[in-house]
């Protein structure tokens, strides 16, 4: 559901300068679009709604989920699939494949996707694919024929059972490719999911190393979009209220995964964070995090764990030296004031680093990332299209550092 907008600054908000007791206002025009799923349900006990909402959007659904569907299983009361498929691990283009194929010979008018992140991309992939035919590396980034896909896909309705990747509102799906050791996107605003059902207590059988990886994730998916160069009044609105719950949340449901609460804060910081990348992009954390997922095939939630405190001070330091104007650098302060009650942009720097203390994230090095292979690293982060949002562009030895600094 596509959105623009066209606002005054000076009309409606303060440019952030603030002079004698007055604002001081600036005339440029702030441009955006804004496009998410056509309907988003969050709510405790909204799980019950996905058999009326998929019957609502076609009669013969193909059901796509995780290795343990029996964990979901309110989700699925009333639901009869005409066809199954499972992905255990993040979907490669072999997954796409025999997913098609299934949903093809089903004759699927309708994808439910109930799982995490993995669960929903291959759901909007296989959707999107159906409608436009083809092979997933003719549309695929990096190492396909990266063709544009036309403006049709089956419907999707994506119910996430893990907080962290906020797949249910956004336009791309990855898929990795074991072959080339890398991960590669499909992208269109088609793949938008139809409904998006989000119900915290589907989270509360989520293992405790999956809470914590999915919860880094979101995190980094409300700070790096807020402090994007494509960042937008409404994108600004949901990461900063993403980020204050997850400062509050992410520690507790990491110690006490029953805690309803904060369930609910982290279901809303992934769905935000969701809302806000799919329309102002990322940042390094994930222009490192996608090579890195291809080339070591560890979790991607840890990996962004691993890379967030010294992108974050590298970021700050490339600000500070090179374009202190930029309005990024009010962003890192303002972050710090939510998440740790500091109005100085470097406290966000020790807070990230004490976040992961606490939580015991593990360095890339011992997610799988040799020395010999960090040039390489560097190499591809450089060319990722999440880099494009960073708020400021990083040199080859601002990439090494954080390479480094991370292992």
């Amino acid at each position: 559901m596509p959105v623009r907008g066209t606002l005054r600054r000076s009309e409606l908000q303060p440019s952030g300068s603030h002079v004698g007791g007055h604002w001081a206002w600036h005339d440029e025009c702030v441009e955006f679009s804004f496009a998410t799923a056509a309907d988003i349900r969050f709510g405790v006990g909204r799980a019950r709604e996905v058999a009326g909402a998929a019957a609502a959007l076609g009669d013969r659904p193909l059901l796509v989920t995780g290795r343990h569907p029996d964990r979901h299983a309110q989700a699925l009361v009333g639901l009869t699939p005409v066809a199954y498929v499972q992905v255990g691990d993040e979907p490669t283009m072999y997954d796409a494949r025999s997913g098609i194929s299934a949903a093809v010979k089903a004759g699927a008018d309708v994808l439910v996707a109930v799982g995490g992140g993995s669960v929903i991309d291959l759901a909007k992939a296989i959707a999107v694919l159906v409608a436009n035919g083809g092979d997933p590396l003719d549309y695929a980034e990096v190492i396909g024929d990266g063709k544009p896909l036309r403006p049709r896909s089956l419907p999707v309705v994506a119910v996430p059972t893990t907080a962290g990747t906020g797949s249910e509102v956004t336009s791309n799906a990855v898929l990795a490719s074991r072959d080339d050791q890398v991960k590669v996107s499909l992208r269109s605003p088609v793949m938008l999911p139809r409904v998006a059902i989000v119900d915290p207590e589907l989270t509360l059988s989520c293992p405790a190393s999956v809470t914590v990886s999915s919860g880094l994730d979101a995190l980094t998916q409300c700070l790096e979009p807020y402090t994007s160069r494509f960042a937008n009044p409404l994108t600004d609105g949901f990461a900063l209220e993403g980020m204050q719950r997850a400062g509050r949340s992410l520690e507790v449901v990491a110690i006490d995964g029953d805690h309803l609460e904060a369930r609910i804060d982290m279901s809303l910081c992934s769905l935000l964070g969701g809302l806000s990348l799919a329309n102002a992009k990322l940042g390094a954390v994930h222009g490192f995090a996608g090579p890195l997922g291809g080339m070591m095939g560890a979790p991607h939630g840890a990996i962004c764990g691993a890379l967030l405190p010294a992108t974050v001070a590298t970021n700050i330091a490339a600000l500070r030296g090179r374009d202190p104007d930029n309005p990024a650098l009010a962003k890192y302060t303002r972050a710090a004031e939510v998440l740790c009650d500091a109005p100085v942009a470097e406290a966000i720097e020790e807070w990230v680093l004490e976040l992961v203390r606490v939580l015991d994230v593990p360095g890339l090095g011992e997610l799988g990332l040799t020395k010999d292979r960090i040039d390489e690293a560097c190499e591809k982060a450089a060319r990722a299209s999440s880099m494009k949002g960073n708020p400021i562009e990083l040199t080859d030895d601002e990439l090494h550092f954080i390479c480094e600094a991370s292992m």
